[in-house]
């Protein structure tokens, strides 16, 4: 049986460690691979159905606040998981995590495809989430422990094309099976991917490492962390339906608080807490972990509501409004290799600081945009705010786990996706708060101008007029008619307005991030000398 020589650099458990002594030099291609293709499924999923909204939401009858958990109960899920993939590894292994992992992720697609009421389309998103929490964690351990410390940045930006993939190729797909055959497609999509993944996976990804019995799990922790998620949420959605001040909404966000205090409380005290938090006395990781949740905010949230403008707003049919958004998801899944060269090569702190300049500077465009706005235009700074998130990534990933010590790499890349993911599902629910609000605001606003002095809304109302009466619409009819279709155009002017607000968030939001940006750690080097590494 061959031997080969551990490279130096590789910081790895003994299961990666006695995989690589096996296969050689060619196993971190393998393992990287596999959990890329993990990532990629996943995630496909997540934005897959972004795009079939308006159908699912015709079909089952559902209202906009309804349709936001279809992204939010699948974001909201998965956050715990995320969290509890450092003790399923120890218990059971990365193998059989991952093979668990996608058998809850494919049992809650087929359930999606299958749903006949709201209800059910709702559970089988959370269950999607939960088995896809695991697995954004797993891809990260993995990657990040078959590379040189001196090559994470690479390694990072390796694992981001798989991630990065899905949003750029899964708005295009489910264009076309909504518009080609219906919406439960988008459901089971990636399932195929999951499939060719399992086997490879038992091959390549270690066992458990040992023998002895497994840790007590932190039932506590899990449960005050799940209702710290859900109660927040459902709050914020409470908060959008009824208003700040309606009881159930302030009761939930009070539930919300006081849990998340708790847990906090029993995680400093719990022999085996579901989040390590010896991870947050390293200033470094703490200042990646905020510009993660900002980061958070800004990606889930443009996914989720660019396409919904595409259709809405510029009146595209889903396929089209896909492949508008595919070349700046492409663009980004090409630059990341080359923007993990370049972390690996320059300070993390610069690479995240210009990509997140980027990505801000490209939410402006579209706090403009309206229904004449070139899509061309559009697509334009799309791919520039994409560009900026790749440059963002990789530093980022490796800013976060790079200071960290090898007994707590599992327990950061959980804690750094549930922060990341925590962020997208209170992005979106944040972002469609603020539009919620302020369409009635611009309603409003718009409303009281509608009268007999304003001469636009007099000289609309003619041209109307005219157009209904070659209609054989005379008289009352026509100038009942004429009205309503004012009123629609203030309608519409409304939410265009409030989608330019909602970019507007994310843009703020992102801006802020580059304040704890100047707290990241540049890059960890070798030290050629002693053989220690520091981060510089």
């Amino acid at each position: 049986m061959s031997h080969y020589p551990i490279p130096d650099g590789m910081e790895a458990s003994p299961g990666f460690l006695a995989k690589y002594r096996q296969i050689g030099p060619s196993y971190r291609w393998w393992a990287a691979g596999i959990g890329m293709l993990g990532s990629f499924s996943t995630l496909l999923t997540s934005t897959i159905v972004n795009i079939a909204i308006p159908d699912i939401m015709g079909a089952l009858g559902m209202t906009m606040e309804e349709a936001q958990w279809l992204a939010t109960a699948f974001l909201a899920a998965g956050t715990v998981t995320m969290l509890s993939t450092a003790w399923f590894i120890q218990a059971y292994g990365v193998a059989n995590t991952y093979f668990f992992a996608m058998l809850v992720f494919v049992a809650g697609s087929f359930m999606g495809a299958a749903a006949d009421t709201s209800e059910t389309l709702l559970i089988s998103r959370a269950i999607q989430g939960a088995g896809a929490g695991f697995v954004m964690p797993v891809s990260m351990i993995v990657t990040a422990q078959v590379f040189p410390v001196q090559q994470r940045g690479f390694a990072m930006g390796l694992m981001g094309v798989g991630t990065i993939l899905a949003p750029a190729l899964g708005p295009t797909l489910g264009g076309y099976l909504v518009d080609h055959l219906t919406w439960r497609w988008v459901f089971i999509a990636a399932v195929p991917f999951v499939v060719v993944s399992l086997p490879l996976a038992r091959i390549f990804f270690p066992d458990r490492d040992t023998t002895g019995p497994r840790p007590p799990f932190d039932w506590p922790g899990a449960f005050l962390c799940g209702v710290f998620v859900v109660a927040l949420l459902i709050g914020l959605t409470e908060s959008q339906r009824h208003g700040w001040y309606h009881d159930p909404a302030l009761l939930s966000l009070a539930l919300g608080v006081v849990a998340f205090f708790a847990w906090i409380f029993w995680e400093l005290h719990a022999e085996n807490p579901l989040l390590e938090l010896r991870l947050f006395r390293n200033p470094r990781f703490v200042a990646a972990a905020v510009v993660t949740f900002t980061v958070g905010i800004g990606l889930f949230g443009s996914t989720y509501i660019f396409p919904l403008f595409l259709q809405q707003v510029s009146r595209l049919i889903a396929t089209e409004s896909g492949l508008l958004m595919a070349p700046a998801g492409l663009l980004m899944a090409a630059l990341f290799p080359l923007a993990g060269r370049l972390a690996d090569a320059f300070s993390h702190r610069t690479l995240i600081l210009i990509g997140l300049a980027l990505f801000a500077l490209s939410t402006y465009p579209m706090t403009q945009a309206n229904g004449y706005t070139p899509v061309l235009q559009m697509l334009l700074w799309y791919c520039v705010g994409r560009a900026g998130l790749a440059l963002v990534f990789p530093s980022l990933n490796a800013a976060a786990l790079n200071p960290l010590s090898l007994d707590l790499i599992a327990h950061g890349a959980g804690a750094i996706n549930f922060i990341r993911q925590l962020g997208g599902a209170f992005g979106i629910n944040l972002i469609l708060l603020t539009m919620h609000e302020r369409t009635a605001e611009h309603y409003n606003t718009l409303n009281a101008s509608q009268n007999w002095e304003n001469s636009t809304t007099l000289e609309l109302m003619r041209l109307t007029m005219e157009q209904l009466n070659q209609l054989g619409l005379l008289g009352y009819q026509g100038f009942e008619a004429s009205f309503g279709f004012v009123m629609s155009v203030v309608s519409f002017q409304s939410m265009t307005l409030a989608y330019q607000d909602g970019f507007a968030f994310v843009g703020l939001a992102t801006g802020l991030s580059l304040l704890p940006g100047l707290f990241i750690a540049g890059r960890r080097r070798l030290a050629v000398v002693s053989g220690s590494t520091a981060s510089v």
